[in-house]
């Protein structure tokens, strides 16, 4: 069997790989090593029926949903951290009808990716029991009749309540998750796929294990013998991997770990801005649409604005950013 290997490509030229209707997850926490990159380049081509299955979402699902791209979204939570609690666009989109929400809890979702990364039907778990998450009146997907066996990427149960068969106790059985894509941003990647996450790692692990395929976006693409002498540092090794794409800053507006913070301000003025669909399509045209790419968006921002985000290399943060202020 001929080896995979991973293919180096633009930004767009990765993003038209995503097809309409697939099922995405994605990298980070909340307002952390999100690929904003990729979900600008979504957006602009015009992805739609997106499903989207995250342990918790973040800056970078509100945008993409808000766009219009996605039909489903399964998780826990949606927000933009301390910058702004809510998801203004997911709470609108669902409002008028244009979005399904399957809600699990965190560890459920947590639960279904590491099923899926094992390559596991389901996991058991004691997560949600006593709780809401289980009452069939709010099984979504299943009450508009997704879980007929039409949709492959959809299990047939939201979840199954079972006796543990050794000591009796109540368990819940979650589905596991394997999506069509993780998009990944991480601070490096081997010239030939191998990744390597500094600081936390949330639930990347599972999330790219669970993945049909993965793209990686990366501050930097370096030689696989470099990445190699310190394998207990690696993540992921190269044969996982489908695409890379070098994309400095390309987590902004959220922040990655030892090279820029999230941009605070920015994404409080995200969170502002987009509260109204028309001040979404707004926010949009101006950071979007008039950008052509990544870079241009880059240059938009300006060189002043990115150095007082820069981390200072021996602090691992900025030194530049006023702490405590609004």
């Amino acid at each position: 069997m001929e080896k995979k290997k991973a293919q180096h490509m633009g930004l767009s030229e990765a993003v038209a790989m995503i097809r309409d209707g697939d099922l995405l997850t994605f990298s980070g926490f909340t307002i952390w090593r999100r690929p904003m990159a990729a979900i600008y380049e979504m957006i602009r081509q015009g992805k739609k029926d997106l499903h989207l299955v995250e342990v918790q979402g973040g800056t970078h699902s509100d945008l993409l949903i808000g766009a219009g791209c996605v039909r489903i979204w399964e998780s826990c939570w949606i927000g933009h951290e301390l910058y702004g609690k809510l998801g203004g666009n997911l709470a609108r989109k669902a409002e008028a009808g244009e979005v399904i929400i399957e809600d699990y809890t965190h560890m459920q979702l947590l639960c279904r990716m590491a099923a899926g990364a094992m390559g596991l039907p389901y996991y058991p778990t004691y997560a949600g029991l006593g709780t809401d998450h289980l009452n069939p009146e709010y099984d979504h997907l299943g009450k508009l009749g997704y879980r007929d066996g039409s949709y492959p990427k959809i299990p047939k149960k939201k979840y199954e309540l079972v006796k543990d068969p050794f000591f009796d106790s109540e368990l819940v059985h979650v589905p596991a998750c394997n999506p069509d894509w993780c998009i990944v941003f991480t601070q490096e990647v081997g010239s030939e796929g191998t990744v390597r996450i500094q600081g936390q790692r949330f639930s990347d692990e599972e999330a790219i294990k669970a993945a049909d395929k993965v793209m990686v976006l990366a501050e930097h693409v370096v030689s696989e013998d470099y990445i190699r002498r310190d394998p207990d540092r690696n993540l992921i090794p190269h044969y996982m991997v489908d695409a890379i794409v070098e994309c400095p800053w390309g987590a902004h507006p959220t922040g990655c770990y030892g090279l820029y913070e999230p941009d605070g301000r920015f994404i409080q003025d995200i969170y502002k801005k987009t509260r109204t669909q028309e001040g979404l399509e707004a926010w949009l045209e101006e950071w979007v649409f008039n950008t052509s790419d990544f870079d241009a968006y880059l240059h938009k921002l300006g060189v002043p604005h990115l150095k007082v985000l820069k981390a200072n290399p021996a602090e691992k943060h900025s030194t530049l950013i006023k702490r405590g202020k609004a």
